[in-house]
């Protein structure tokens, strides 16, 4: 990420630890392979005066955010108890079966990444399904491929 970026994002936010994950989903959001470098990183821990490592705690914590390059859409599948028992499972076999990747890769054109969720919060929608930061309605098997597909051409 251009130096001056990341110089911006700072410049928004106090050098006090609270910041650390608005400052850390900003840097990423705006990084076009959706993950925080290392420079990034120290960056953000010279910033906020804190070590490196307690920066990668929170990063390593944290299932949306990642150190490694990613694609332009993150397509995460939730694998709690409450979406496993409403065939999360199953959405995630057809994911990985229509775009030839495993759960943690990145589709070889760049476009599309799969990832496990521990919780997406919606619980009551079942297996729950994220494409960046929308959420699909109730996905099935069946749709989640021409869901993510449509979601992909209106963006």
């Amino acid at each position: 990420m251009p130096e001056s970026t990341i110089d911006h994002i700072l410049k928004k936010y106090p050098d006090r630890r609270e910041y650390l994950i608005q400052i850390l989903q900003e840097l990423q959001n705006e990084n076009s392979q959706n993950y925080l470098p290392e420079d990034d990183l120290q960056a953000v821990a010279k910033h906020l005066n804190i070590s490196m490592s307690a920066v990668m705690g929170v990063v390593e914590y944290y299932t949306m955010f990642s150190t490694k390059p990613r694609g332009k859409y993150i397509v995460r599948i939730c694998k709690s108890p409450v979406c496993i028992n409403k065939s999360s499972e199953k959405i995630a076999d057809k994911l990985r079966s229509n775009y030839e990747i495993e759960i943690g890769e990145t589709t070889t054109d760049g476009l599309l990444s799969l990832e496990y969720s521990e919780c997406l919060g919606r619980c009551s929608d079942g297996s729950a399904v994220s494409i960046n930061q929308y959420y699909f309605e109730r996905p099935k098997d069946y749709n989640i491929v021409q869901q993510i597909e449509e979601y992909i051409k209106s963006h």
